[in-house]
């Protein structure tokens, strides 16, 4: 494995944390303005709200392969810049449309899926640009503290965006959101990175994604710890549809209510990224993400006990859900970038999230396909069988004993 370039200073990395600081801003506003345009602007059926959900996801099935190829051809920051200029523009169309009085369903989902393939774009040049910016060896301090800021900007975006949302409209909160991707992405042009061409040679696409392609499926470690992802995120795909279906409809929560909860879940996730860093060096990176996992679903079957027992339980669960995931990602992340050699980033990076958000794609249109069938409740029980089943995976695997360690 090669050690990559080395970095280039602290001020390239601040300049990267900024930027995605505040882009974080303004997708934590948006993840309340989202549902609540969908589920009470638009007055969505519940395979509606699953196909918007799934809209965003799909892109990365797409072409989510050829955009790990593309972030190791291409100087990753350019196409970080483009890739958030294009999303600012897909969110922008969807408020324009709603100033003229002519947002319909199908082109709020045509803009997602603009949305989402820039995002796939972004997310590969994001991940694969971050060793080149700080040492190996301090990836998961510096994956923690992008954590940290997205906690910090989940607890307030909600709240503010919960705010907007029932001062101005759910259209208005989106338009933050767009404003804050030309946001990042000036401050991302001006990264101080060092970034060679790549070398003008044939070129084989196919052969260039079955690269990325066996390195991900064939590491003895990060192989398990993929499909544990995967599997994760089939799930997640339809824990987050039913939640807004659960806490905006079944239990009648207000626009603001539902932004303190997602605020909940921020402030814990702050928390969680704080702790990541010494939780990692204390246990093991690999136990570290193991352990966080099987937190998802116990909160999950907490959720399923507030009907019985309480809507308060849903704002525990949320915490709980926040703390896992604060502790979990920095983690896996470092383990992604610290046993991947730099050209393979990009690919590498770009193979599982593109399964990643495939797999949440289905998981969010079955679950809206089902909730409206049988109900949000029995299909969050099979949600939370789903959850089970990918900690089990990590925790029968060298993810367990190994991780970044290994």
């Amino acid at each position: 494995m090669t050690d990559g370039p080395t970095p280039p200073g602290r001020g390239a990395f601040a300049r990267f944390w900024g930027a995605a600081a505040i882009s974080s801003f303004g997708t934590a506003v948006t993840a309340v303005a989202m549902p609540v345009l969908v589920v009470q602007v638009l007055g969505a059926t519940p395979f509606e709200v699953g196909i918007v959900n799934a809209a965003q996801f799909l892109p990365y099935a797409v072409v989510g392969l050829v955009a790990g190829v593309y972030a190791d051809r291409w100087r990753r920051r350019p196409l970080l810049v483009w890739a958030s200029i294009g999303r600012a523009l897909s969110l922008g169309a969807i408020v324009v449309l709603w100033l003229l009085g002519a947002l319909e369903m199908w082109m709020l989902v045509v803009a997602l899926l603009a949305f989402g393939t820039f995002a796939v774009f972004g997310f590969a040049a994001t991940q694969s640009l971050l060793p080149r910016l700080v040492p190996r060896s301090r990836l998961v301090h510096a994956n923690a503290r992008l954590d940290q800021t997205d906690a910090a900007a989940q607890t307030l975006g909600p709240a503010v965006g919960g705010g907007l949302v029932g001062l101005l409209g759910a259209p208005v909160a989106i338009a933050i959101d767009a404003v804050s991707y030309l946001v990042e992405a000036a401050l991302s042009a001006s990264i101080p990175v060092e970034e060679p061409r790549s070398e003008r040679r044939s070129r084989d696409l196919r052969a260039e994604v079955r690269d990325g392609l066996r390195w991900t499926y064939r590491h003895p470690t990060l192989a398990p710890l993929a499909w544990s992802t995967h599997v994760w995120f089939l799930a997640n795909g339809a824990a987050m549809t039913l939640l807004s279906l659960i806490a905006l409809r079944s239990l009648g929560f207000s626009a603001f209510w539902f932004g303190v909860l997602l605020a909940v879940f921020g402030v814990a996730s702050l928390v969680g990224a704080t702790a990541a860093p010494r939780t990692g060096e204390r246990i093991g990176t690999g136990r570290t993400v193991v352990l966080a996992r099987a937190a998802y679903p116990a909160a999950w079957l907490i959720v399923l006990t507030a009907p019985a027992f309480g809507d308060a339980l849903v704002f525990v669960a949320l915490a709980l859900l926040g703390l896992a995931a604060g502790i979990e990602n920095a983690n896996e992340m470092g383990i992604w970038q610290g046993l991947t050699p730099d050209e393979l980033l990009g690919r590498t990076n770009a193979t599982r999230r593109s399964v990643n958000r495939t797999a949440a794609a289905v998981g969010a249109l079955l679950a809206g396909l089902l909730a409206g069938l049988v109900g949000e409740w029995p299909v969050l029980v099979a949600v939370i069988l789903v959850f089970a089943a990918a900690a089990l995976v990590a925790r029968l695997s060298p993810v367990w004993s190994g991780g970044n360690d290994s």
